[in-house]
């Protein structure tokens, strides 16, 4: 949920039909699946916006209520427009919210005869569905990991780039601040570009004058068309691009010349970055580990102008 990316989106008749294999009417009150998860049943592996996730997290908790509401009413509750609800409901592959309504009212009727508190322990079962959702995409990491090579490659060649770029716009800046941050410490010359349009093509052409060979490229969703500008800048250069994002297709991946996919977690309005931030810090290791012996003499003049400027508190 809560992105930009383009995930295949059922049709409404598939959707109806996800729902009623979820919700059988063979199956006994004693087995059947909570109403909150049959209608995250509904919304799960579709890409929506953060408005789309408050639309979406609201009917879930409060889905008795929810589900008769009108378009105005549901829009009213959530405060957003009545055209973000139709969106809502046509992005899970709904001709509208009629549409919609009309899959969740005999959900909701089941959920009525539940348990007073069966709302509350939906929303915590959703807080630990989130952390299995991470967990499974830091799995998939780990099995990336079986095979090193061409981390401990690309690591190499970001540590040997003088300057190295780190580009990270919108919401992957967060995670570009991070690597910039730390490279640092081990690296002589890291620059960040946190903006696009010229100021971006400004400081690629400069790195690239300067002598770098690399650029390291974040692209978490929602994915900025700016980003894919400031890649295709950057090779236009002669800089390599080398690619963190949640996707496996799609242009971003075709700009670079390599590209490694780490999943977000999008279980909650927004998004959470377990799984590339430790491939993050997977490359930061394979660049520590490219010029041992730069890394330990950065790091030691780190630690004394820390200590001579009293950076830090006491631990």
């Amino acid at each position: 949920m809560g992105r930009e990316g383009g995930t295949p989106v059922p049709s409404g008749q598939q959707a109806r039909a996800q729902a009623s294999a979820i919700t059988p009417g063979t199956r006994s009150p004693a087995v059947e699946p909570p109403a909150a998860e049959k209608v995250r049943a509904l919304f799960g592996g579709h890409r929506l916006s953060p408005a789309q996730r408050r639309i979406a997290q609201y009917i879930t908790d409060h889905l008795t209520e929810a589900a008769f509401l009108s378009i105005t009413d549901l829009a009213d509750r959530v405060g957003v427009s009545q055209p973000s609800v139709t969106r809502f409901a046509s992005s899970l592959g709904f001709s509208g919210y009629p549409a919609l309504r009309e899959v969740l009212q005999p959900i909701a009727l089941r959920a009525v005869a539940g348990s007073p508190g069966a709302r509350e322990e939906a929303r915590r079962n959703e807080l630990q569905a989130a952390v299995d959702a991470e967990i499974a995409n830091l799995e998939h990491v780990r099995r990336v990991f079986a095979d090193a090579d061409q981390v401990l490659e690309v690591g190499r060649e970001l540590a040997t780039s003088v300057p190295l770029t780190v580009l990270g716009l919108r919401i992957s800046v967060s995670l570009a601040e991070y690597f910039a941050y730390a490279a640092r410490r081990i690296h002589p010359d890291v620059r960040l570009v946190s903006r696009g349009g010229s100021v971006a093509y400004d400081t690629l052409l400069q790195s690239r004058e300067a002598g770098g060979t690399w650029v390291l490229a974040f692209a978490m969703p929602r994915h900025a068309k700016e980003t894919l500008a400031a890649m295709r800048a950057a090779r236009s250069t002669g800089l390599r691009v080398a690619l963190i994002t949640d996707l496996t297709l799609g242009p971003l991946v075709e700009e670079a010349d390599v590209a490694f996919t780490a999943g977000t977690g999008s279980r909650l309005v927004f998004d959470s970055y377990a799984a590339p931030g430790i491939l993050s810090a997977a490359l930061l290791q394979a660049m520590a580990d490219a010029d041992p012996e730069r890394t330990q003499l950065r790091l030691e003049k780190y630690e004394q102008a820390a200590d001579q400027h009293d950076f830090f508190l006491e631990s």
